[in-house]
C-alpha cells in the first residue's frame, strides 16, 4: 500500500506528464522539447552518447526553465569547452546508475549514489507530505519512461559541492 501511495502522489505534477516515447533517455527528452539546454550541455560535455547507450539509467531532468533560473550568465559558462569536466560533473551528478521509478521510492530520506566520481558522490530524496525531492529541486513530473531508462522531471539544475 505505501508503493501505491508514494506512486499516487508523484502522479500530481506541475508540467504534463509526457507520453512514454519509444527511444532512449535523448530521444525521449528531445521529443519532450522542455531539455534543449540540457541536452546541449550533455552534448558538450560528453555525455550525450552515455545518456543515448546506457542501459537502466534514471536521470532528474531539469527543465530549460530550470536553467534559466541560474544566475545571469552560468549556462553560457558552464558550456565553454575549458569547463567541459565541471559541466559533465554537474550533469553526472543528476543520473543514478540505475532504473528507478516512483514506485521503486521509499518514503523519508534516503541517500543514493549518482554517477558522479563513480557513485562516491550522493542525491538525497525525500518522499514526503505527498512531495518528492532531490536535493533541493522538487519532482514536477516522474516517470517519463524511455528505452533505457526512466526521467523524473525536476524545477532546478542541482550543483554539487565541490
Amino acid at each position: 500500500m505505501r508503493k501505491s501511495i508514494i506512486g499516487a502522489a508523484l502522479a500530481i505534477s506541475v508540467i504534463a506528464a509526457p507520453a512514454a516515447y519509444a527511444g532512449n533517455i535523448v530521444e525521449t527528452a528531445q521529443e519532450a522539447g522542455v531539455f534543449n539546454t540540457l541536452i546541449a550541455a550533455a552534448s558538450a560535455a560528453g555525455l550525450a552518447g552515455a545518456l543515448a547507450d546506457g542501459e537502466n539509467l534514471t536521470v532528474f531532468a531539469p527543465t530549460d526553465e530550470a536553467f534559466a533560473a541560474l544566475p545571469e550568465g552560468t549556462v553560457e559558462m558552464l558550456l565553454k569547452p575549458e569547463n567541459k569536466q565541471k559541466l559533465a560533473d554537474i550533469l553526472s551528478y543528476h543520473v543514478l546508475p540505475s532504473k528507478v521509478t516512483s514506485s521503486d521510492l521509499p518514503a523519508g530520506t534516503n541517500d543514493v549514489a549518482t554517477l558522479k566520481k563513480g557513485g562516491d558522490e550522493t542525491v538525497t530524496v525525500k518522499v514526503m507530505g505527498g512531495k518528492v525531492m532531490i536535493d533541493e529541486a522538487t519532482v514536477v513530473t516522474a516517470d517519463v519512461m524511455a528505452d533505457n531508462g526512466v526521467i523524473h522531471i525536476i524545477d532546478k539544475v542541482m550543483l554539487p559541492s565541490d
